[in-house]
């Protein structure tokens, strides 16, 4: 039992704060009886037989009765179970609403982080996620607490997701960590030129998307004026744009998600993963930071030299 019985608690606390129905559309027979056998748990009111019978009885006493009932033995039992229940409240089958779902589940992994837990995605069924929980550890990898405040703001849904799943992988799937650095850095780029109108070219790789953005951006080292403090140092890390990329691109290539391997291949270790995800998430928010800092200097009419 590594997840406390405080982030339990405060996990229920949350539901009952919210307004959210655990169940989701089903009902609490119908939700239980995908995780328990409730034919084979014991009844504790003498009219009944088995535990369906109890629920059926007071399923409308107490909306919350399901995480004290000692025969679920949600708040002080195995790990697996309580993140179990956790995913199947979000599952498309109980909570076909993929935005409530995707909410839920930031609202879940605020708590669960705190024990080294989370909610990732695992497949998808008519297009819509299937969680699991997976423990990460409480170590936080380098960028990655900056990234998720800065370009979540940038987008909610798909950038929020790739930082849950970059940052549950790290430690579990250090390939999907890394696949998954690329992709964030692409989603970045993809997303700054598209608010700034360029046309993106339609196979443009990381490393092409990177050098159109920090053209747009005016990032490149020609940019710098030699008069700006610190201009050698500031081309030197900007002329380094290409290689942080190019580098990531090819960690994926060799050892991230998205290739074949040999039967016989040998993956990275998290700390190898956690370089890929720092180094991406530092070049995100930089060139998104730079994007927002450019849009505000041109509404407040400051000359180029200036921003």
């Amino acid at each position: 039992m590594r997840i406390s019985e405080i982030t339990r608690r405060d996990i229920v606390d949350a539901l009952q704060e919210e307004g959210v129905a655990w169940r989701g559309r089903l009902d609490e027979v119908a939700f239980l009886s995908r995780l328990f056998d409730l034919s084979n748990l014991p009844s504790t009111d003498s009219r009944f037989e088995d535990a369906e019978g109890d629920i059926c009885q007071h399923r409308f006493n107490n909306d919350d009765w399901v995480f004290h009932d000692p025969r679920f033995n949600l708040m002080h039992g195995d790990d697996e179970v309580f993140l179990r229940l956790l995913c199947e409240t979000i599952h498309p089958v109980v909570r076909p609403d993929v935005t409530e779902a995707t909410r839920l589940c930031q609202l879940f992994n605020e708590y669960l982080k705190n024990d080294g837990f989370q909610l990732v995605e695992k497949t998808r069924i008519s297009g819509k996620p299937v969680y699991v929980g997976r423990h990460v550890g409480v170590a936080a990898t380098p960028g990655v607490g900056v990234a998720r405040v800065v370009l979540v703001e940038a987008d909610a849904g798909y950038v929020a997701q790739q930082i849950t799943r970059m940052e549950a992988a790290v430690e579990n799937d250090p390939g999907l960590a890394i696949g998954t650095a690329k992709e964030l850095v692409e989603s970045c780029c993809k997303t700054i030129l598209g608010q700034r109108g360029v046309d993106i070219p339609q196979r443009a790789d990381l490393p092409q998307l990177v050098k159109l953005t920090s053209r747009e951006l005016a990032l490149t080292p020609d940019d710098i004026p030699e008069q700006a403090k610190a201009a050698d140092t500031i081309k030197r890390l900007l002329s380094n744009l290409a290689t942080i990329t190019q580098g990531i691109v090819e960690l994926r290539n060799r050892y991230g998600m998205g290739h074949g391997k040999e039967a016989t291949a040998k993956g990275l270790t998290s700390r190898h993963a956690k370089l890929a995800v720092g180094a991406a998430s530092t070049l995100a928010v930089f060139l998104i930071e730079t994007h927002r800092a450019r849009c505000a200097a041109t509404s407040n009419g400051e000359p180029a030299a200036h921003r």
